[in-house]
């Protein structure tokens, strides 16, 4: 078993109870801005205090559905009500004016040829969502084998491809965030930081349980919020009740 640090037994603490029991959303929010709250002692070795990180705050639910079909995989993208407390680096494939807007709403880089072929050339990844019009999919294609397996690939599904590339520029450089299945069955959404007040990650959260409800397969039968959990990036998780 791993070795639990300090400040990590304290968080357990905190959590306390049953951890495989459900709680309300508040409670379960109220107790990992408890836990996130806990600092570590230690120091670094010229005495200075190691400073204390606002750590964001995740979603994971277990769904009732097969990752190995294909009408059961959920891909998709959301803006939250309250944001997530961080701004993203996103690039557009476009060209002309629809460029330049780009630039103007946020994009780092914009472009057609000139940026499909840095990221060729240069194996260039520092930016966090790619958005492309459908008029450059024919070339930007091409880049699937490079950015697929960053998870950067324009998709129409994310909302990552599209003719309003301005719009989705804007949004996603504010913080909408795309999500996605894995192997297991599960979605990873961050909601927002520990710093949010209880409403506004309450708010988040009800947005994100209410849209992963809407987008439920119809093929998928029986309970499909199996387990949702939330914790912090170095707390213990809790097991929240939002129906099924």
């Amino acid at each position: 078993m791993a070795r639990q640090s300090v400040a990590y037994k304290k968080r357990l603490d905190i959590r306390g109870g049953d951890a495989l029991k459900p709680v309300d959303v508040e409670t379960g929010i109220s107790t990992v801005k408890s836990m996130a709250a806990v600092r570590s002692d230690r120091t670094y070795k010229n005495g200075r205090k190691r400073k204390g990180t606002d750590q964001t705050l995740q979603l994971v639910m277990h769904l009732g559905i097969d990752p190995k079909q294909a009408d059961q995989m959920l891909r998709g993208a959301i803006s939250l009500p309250k944001g997530i407390g961080k701004s993203r680096r996103v690039i557009a494939f476009c060209e002309g004016d629809a460029a330049v807007q780009a630039k103007a709403a946020g994009a780092i880089e914009a472009g057609g040829d000139e940026l499909i072929e840095k990221i060729q050339k240069e194996n260039w990844f520092e930016f966090d969502v790619a958005v492309a019009h459908p008029s450059l999919m024919g070339k930007v294609g091409k880049l699937g084998r490079v950015l697929g397996p960053h998870g950067l690939m324009p998709t129409p599904k994310a909302g990552t491809v599209t003719p309003d590339v301005v719009t989705a520029v804007r949004e996603f450089a504010a913080g909408r965030i795309e999500f996605r299945n894995d192997a297991g069955g599960n979605v990873h959404v961050p909601v927002g930081k520990a710093s949010f007040s209880v409403a506004d990650l309450r708010a988040n959260i009800e947005a994100v349980v209410a849209h992963i409800g809407r987008a439920k397969p119809a093929s998928a039968k029986g309970q499909f919020f199996k387990k949702v959990c939330l914790a912090g990036v170095n707390t213990p998780s809790v097991m929240l009740n939002v129906g099924s």
